[in-house]
């Protein structure tokens, strides 16, 4: 089981709709997938077409990581009404907030890790959509995490945001977690005719180098429409919606090859 946080330290760069594209990707290439809503707008768990009402959730997982409780917290996304496969979420909820201080015990560090651990046989990606802060939240994410992606824009405080994130992932690393690594960098809502746009990509890539992932996601409403729709962008009409998939695949290749996760089409071939 992989566990990638999707990450960003500032918030309205688009790090949930993000992540609902990576989910669909992975739903669509049949990835045994579990998408955790660590953020307490819990609009992941909306995304993906799930009612929060009435359920556990990941603060009762945040209070007991026993496994009873974390299967309960457990739901089947609406999107398997689309075609079969396996798309959970671990539901949000806005009272995870009461989670997210300053500074946060070991103890607690380590709740979202021991919580994954007794479902690991059943998944091949984890998904974590953490809150766009560096509070004792995310933190507990990447602690859990085998990768992180930072997701940003191209714009100033965007860039600087960056730069913060992937050295918090560098101190977790050294201090708490030596298994994390930084993914990379996704650049988010690009417009190819900005020229502001394109001065800014290039100052990401003189600062990181080969952390800025390949394709950048250009500003598309396909993909808020299907996230509005509560549907996988994969099945969503259009060019421009397909356009944007085949962009998400590209982006989960790369996830696949850092966690070694091998391609369930590759398995059936042989």
């Amino acid at each position: 089981m992989h566990v990638l946080s999707v990450s960003s330290l500032k918030g309205g760069v688009g790090k949930t709709t993000v992540t609902l594209g990576l989910a669909s990707a992975a739903f669509a290439r049949s990835l045994r997938t579990l998408v955790v809503d660590l953020d307490p707008q819990a609009d992941v768990s909306t995304g993906l077409d799930v009612q929060i009402a009435g359920r556990l959730n990941i603060s009762d997982v945040l209070t007991s990581p026993k496994e009873k409780i974390v299967r309960q917290a457990i739901t089947s996304s609406g999107w398997t009404r689309v075609h079969d496969g396996t798309i959970d979420v671990l539901l949000g909820s806005p009272s995870a907030i009461n989670f997210d201080g300053p500074h946060p015990t070991v103890a607690d560090v380590w709740k979202l890790e021991e919580a994954l651990a007794s479902i690991e046989a059943e998944y091949d990606l984890v998904l974590i959509d953490c809150p766009p802060s560096l509070n004792a939240l995310t933190r507990t994410a990447w602690a859990a995490s085998d990768r992180v992606m930072v997701v940003t824009e191209p714009g100033l405080f965007s860039v600087a945001a960056a730069d913060r994130a992937l050295r918090a992932i560098e101190e977790i690393r050294r201090g708490l977690s030596p298994r994390l690594q930084p993914l990379g960098i996704v650049v988010n809502r690009v417009r190819p005719q900005s020229v502001e746009h394109q001065f800014r990509i290039k100052e990401l890539r003189d600062m990181f180098g080969p952390l800025v992932l390949e394709p950048q996601l250009p500003e598309r409403t396909s993909l808020q429409q299907a996230q509005g729709a509560a549907k996988p962008l994969h099945v969503w009409p259009g060019e421009s919606a397909q356009e944007l998939a085949a962009d998400f695949d590209a982006l989960l290749d790369r996830i696949m090859r850092a966690g070694r996760i091998t391609d369930p089409a590759e398995e059936t071939s042989e």
